[in-house]
This record gives C-alpha cells, sequence and structure tokens, in this order.
C-alpha cells in the first residue's frame, strides 16, 4: 500500500446521496481473482447504457473528467453490502481521495486498508465544492493529510477531522499486514517462547 501524504488531482463531482456498493461494483463482477481489474466496471449501471455503449450523461464519461483521482460525492457514500471490491474498484479506477459529508462505517473501513481516502467535509463545504468541480474546467483540489488540510487554487480551504490512527496508517501505507509486520520481533520473541512450554513432555 502507498503512503498517501499529499495528493492533488482533478475533481469529479457525483451529486448522488446514498451511493451503494452494489452501484459502485455490481454483484456480477465479484469474479475477478484478486484486487485489479474492476475499475472498468465501476458504476457500471450508470456508466453504460444497453450493448455497454458508454452513457454520455454520466459523469464520469465526460472528457473533461478524464483522469480524475478525486471523487466529490453526497452523504452515506458506501452504504449497502460490506464487499471490499467496492474500494478496489475506484482504486483500481485511479481514485485516491473521495470527499462527502458522510460514508457507510464499513466502507469507511475498507478503505484505509487499502489506500483510499475517505474525507468527511460538512454539507455547505461538500456543495461548494460540487459546484467548483462542475463550473470549473480542470478543478483541481489538494488532499494534505500531513497538514489536515483540503485546498484549491481559487481560496477554498477546509480542515481534515480524521480518526488519528486511519490518518496514519494512510500517511505511512500501512494495511493490516505491515502494521502486523513492524510487531515482527515481539512476535518472534513470543513464538519462541511458546516452542518451550508447548513441547510435549
Amino acid at each position: 500500500m502507498k503512503p498517501l501524504r499529499t495528493h492533488t488531482g482533478l475533481a469529479v463531482p457525483l451529486d448522488r446521496p446514498n451511493v451503494d456498493t452494489d452501484q459502485i461494483i455490481p454483484k456480477q463482477f465479484l469474479k475477478l481473482i484478486g484486487r485489479t481489474g474492476y475499475g472498468k466496471f465501476l458504476f457500471y449501471d450508470w456508466r453504460y447504457s444497453g450493448e455497454d455503449k458508454p452513457n454520455p450523461e454520466f459523469v464520469l464519461n465526460h472528457p473533461r473528467y478524464a483522469g480524475a483521482s478525486i471523487l466529490i460525492a453526497g452523504r452515506n457514500f458506501g452504504c449497502g453490502s460490506s464487499r471490499e471490491h467496492a474500494v478496489w474498484a475506484l482504486y483500481d479506477y485511479g481514485f485516491r481521495v473521495v470527499l462527502a459529508p458522510s460514508f457507510a462505517d464499513i466502507f469507511s473501513s475498507n478503505s484505509v486498508k487499502n489506500g483510499l481516502a475517505t474525507i468527511v467535509l460538512n454539507e455547505e463545504d461538500i456543495a461548494e465544492l460540487l459546484r467548483r468541480a462542475r463550473d470549473v474546467e480542470s478543478y483541481q483540489l489538494t488532499i494534505d493529510l500531513e497538514n489536515k488540510q483540503v485546498k484549491d487554487a481559487l481560496g477554498f480551504s477546509a480542515a481534515i477531522t480524521m480518526d488519528e490512527f486511519r490518518r496514519q496508517c494512510l500517511l505511512e501505507g500501512l494495511d493490516d499486514i505491515k502494521r502486523t509486520l513492524q510487531q515482527e520481533p515481539q512476535i518472534a520473541a513470543f513464538e519462541a517462547k511458546r516452542k518451550n512450554w508447548m513441547q510435549v513432555r
């Protein structure tokens, strides 16, 4: 998992509340082995119409948002089932940050374990960012996790309030395995002792 300290990227507005994980990655695409390859199926039912043709009305199909890495969404993003594939699809597509007024707890937990930052801002700030992403061509945001700030080049600035444990995991690129390996000396010492008292006498 790559560390995420400061990220500047093109922002895309998805002004919909209650976007659930089945919309993020529909169930028929959960058959892949591994975490990659899901990006092409992200928001499949919205991105494509009949015969797998791109839906020109859906925001991710607009040429101006090609290469976007920051998603601005409505409240309760990631609700529904707990499928980790939803995070994998967003990350595989190229998103590194999702901003919303609120997130489903399991989705937010899955995100930090896979290097996707979920940033909560108040409704007013999200509404303003959605407006700017719609109205300003090539609108970019900077997410500064080190200094806990979201900002743009037009004067917008908002403080990031995030659980410190999750922030440190993102800053250091620590998933569950890497966090466990940080304790490797203690684990080895425990195992060495355990071998002695577990021996059959």
